[in-house]
């Protein structure tokens, strides 16, 4: 019998493409794609044409969600899907009671979920194994035997996929600034907390462990020209975060230098076709992994042994973060200049390293 599984996961855009290996394996297993529930309006975006998702509801993040539009349909399909199998990846103190509400007014049988806290963790694990294994246990109304998993083989890295017609839009968009057929080095200086309305407070007060002085950004971007000069260099950012990405390139009076402040399926067909990313720890830089962009990642308060992207097959190299470090202005520039020319050198010699050539749950380093 084939079901449709049910996903539950209220989170960011990193930890949403970090969750795509689960989805395909839980698609494997049960031979149906799955319905998704996030939070923010671009999880049904980020799943467009996705073959492991048919369906996506997003809520609010703190609206009461009896009175959130996707409320009655998410409803109704949880009970259409018995007895399908419902995932619950998010561990929060604040959503996983508001979730486990969900559950219980749509009426469904606890044996059809499977929750993280069911059981123990026996170690620290990158977040992508920790999902993976959550998709392998079986819920109670379930037997084991009758949805066997596939070879950890055959689930590769996150990935996410562009449409055709995005394609040719962002050739034309290229093409129209003349950088079709050239490298494209992409750059995300911001995280969410240089985009969001409390941006300034963050700064202020000297609490966002992600920024990088722009300075450094200044010096590592003559770097790069100087190396790979015919190359376009690409300041990538929400629309908030235009000021401060003006700022940078008036700062850094380099030609062929570019911004990038476009949708977040626009961000993924900039990817596909990228040379490589320098970014801090944030959602973009999974992004690019999932899309197999070569990328250098600078972390701050979080360790790389957890959250450094996983990609299908191109290099990643993790700078900072504890115990080296836990800011990300603790970095010097010639540390990421370093790994940048470790991630390069890699994609230039053929050098890669894909998930079934691992011991699944390492990194490439």
């Amino acid at each position: 019998m084939l079901l449709k599984p049910t996903v539950f996961y209220f989170c960011r855009l990193g930890d949403m493409v970090m969750l795509t290996p689960a989805l395909k394996l839980l698609h494997t297993r049960y031979g149906r794609p799955c319905q998704v529930i996030g939070t923010g309006t671009w999880t049904g975006e980020m799943y467009e044409g996705h073959p492991d998702v048919s369906d996506v509801w997003s809520f609010h993040r703190h609206l009461p969600f009896v009175l959130d539009t996707p409320w009655r349909s998410l409803r109704r399909a949880l009970r259409e899907s018995h007895p399908g199998p419902i995932y619950v990846c998010e561990q929060h103190y604040r959503q996983l009671p508001r979730i486990r509400r969900m559950l219980q007014l749509s009426g469904i049988d606890p044996r059809r979920c499977v929750y993280p806290n069911d059981q123990p963790l026996v170690a620290p694990e990158h977040l992508v194994d920790r999902l993976v294994r959550l998709a392998l246990r079986t819920p109670d109304l379930l037997r084991a035997s009758d949805y066997l998993p596939p070879s950890l083989r055959s689930i590769d890295g996150p990935r996410l996929h562009v449409l055709a017609h995005e394609r040719r839009e962002r050739d034309d968009w290229l093409k129209s600034l003349d950088w079709y057929g050239r490298e494209l080095i992409l750059l995300q200086p911001g995280n969410h907390r240089t985009m969001g309305w409390r941006r300034d407070r963050w700064r202020r007060r000297n609490t966002d462990d992600k920024w990088w002085p722009l300075e450094r950004w200044v010096k590592l971007l003559g770097h790069v020209h100087e190396v790979r000069e015919e190359a376009v260099l690409v300041l990538c950012g929400s629309i908030t975060e235009v000021p401060m990405l003006e700022q940078l390139r008036a700062a850094a009076q380099l030609p062929r230098l570019g911004l990038f402040s476009g949708t977040l399926r626009q961000l993924f067909a900039l990817c596909e076709a990228g040379h490589s990313m320098i970014s801090v720890d944030t959602g973009p830089a999974h992004v690019a992994g999932a899309l197999g962009l070569p990328i250098v990642v600078l972390f701050g308060a979080q360790p790389a042994e957890y959250w450094l992207p996983r990609t299908r097959g191109s290099a990643a190299v993790g700078v900072g973060g504890p115990p080296r470090s836990t800011r990300v202005d603790q970095i010097s520039v010639d540390e990421v200049v370093t790994a940048w020319h470790t991630v390069i050198d890699r994609r230039a010699s053929g050098q890669c390293v894909h998930a079934d050539a691992l011991e699944f749950g390492r990194s490439p380093a």
